[in-house]
């Protein structure tokens, strides 16, 4: 996918066709959203299947092994699909990460709330078939989406057991210090130190919600930063390299393109081909 965020409704017509093909479980490159409005969903993820009858919302990480099987209820199907890149709303991923790790799929009330939830999605669908879509609108109507779901995932907290409560409450501070200091050359002892823990039960921490050491978020979220800074400014690699704590270019872009499959500039030549 090269763009940004993609948005479409998935019909019974549009289902068929995917069963009829290669819907073997599969990976990402970005992040999805599945919101149920009419229809049955069967939803590989985690290594266990769910069962979802609408509404539902479903987000589905990166990197998630996952396969989807879609069924009408009464001859109604309705699902809207949301994909998106990292890099569009960097603000909010790692909150999500941390939010729906292990409950990628909610069952929601059919009430108001997603009602607006599903118009929502309408809104967004139109903005995308405009000549020329406005990313700023996009964003801010993808990050509403997201804080009624937060909003309706709160009400079912008190399902969640105390240990996955405490360990989520202490990874999202971890996600707030990382916030405030990723440009910082900082290590995994200092995000410890500041959460008065061993760095053994922050790893342990991390590992559990998102399958990562903390050395790997946090350089995940300077990357993100990174591609942010490649496509929006005219900073030099090494400008950019600097900015987030890497005292030497090579070292950079080494890391880039091991994480990227692609150097920094390669990665800017690509963004502006797309762009054009």
């Amino acid at each position: 996918m090269q763009e940004k965020l993609r948005i479409f409704k998935l019909t019974p017509e549009e289902a068929l066709r995917i069963e009829q093909g290669s819907n073997n479980p599969h990976f990402h490159s970005y992040e999805e959203l599945i919101i149920g409005v009419k229809g049955h969903l069967t939803h590989f993820i985690d290594f266990r299947s769910v069962e979802l009858d609408a509404p539902f919302v479903s987000f589905i990480a990166k990197g998630k092994l996952h396969k989807v099987q879609s069924h009408a209820i009464d001859g109604e199907l309705e699902f809207w699909v949301l994909r998106f890149r990292s890099e569009f709303i960097p603000e909010l991923i790692f909150h999500l990460y941390a939010f729906y790790h292990d409950s990628a799929n909610i069952i929601l009330p059919k009430d108001f709330c997603f009602e607006r939830m599903a118009k929502l999605c309408e809104i967004m669908h139109d903005e995308t078939l405009a000549p020329a879509p406005d990313e700023t609108v996009l964003r801010y109507l993808l990050s509403a989406l997201f804080a009624m779901m937060e909003a309706e995932r709160r009400k079912q907290d008190l399902e969640h057991n105390t240990i996955v409560q405490t360990q989520n409450e202490t990874f999202k501070q971890f996600l707030q210090l990382l916030e405030d200091n990723y440009k910082r050359p900082l290590g995994v002892n200092y995000y410890a130190e500041m959460l008065f823990m061993s760095t053994k039960n922050l790893n342990l921490i991390a590992r559990n919600i998102m399958q990562q050491s903390i050395s790997e978020i946090i350089e995940t979220r300077k990357l993100t930063e990174a591609k942010h800074l490649l496509v929006s400014t005219d900073k030099t690699v090494s400008e950019i390299g600097f900015d987030l704590g890497y005292k030497e270019k090579s070292y950079f872009t080494n890391v880039f393109k091991k994480k990227s499959g692609m150097t920094p500039t390669e990665f800017r030549e690509e963004m502006r081909k797309i762009a054009s």
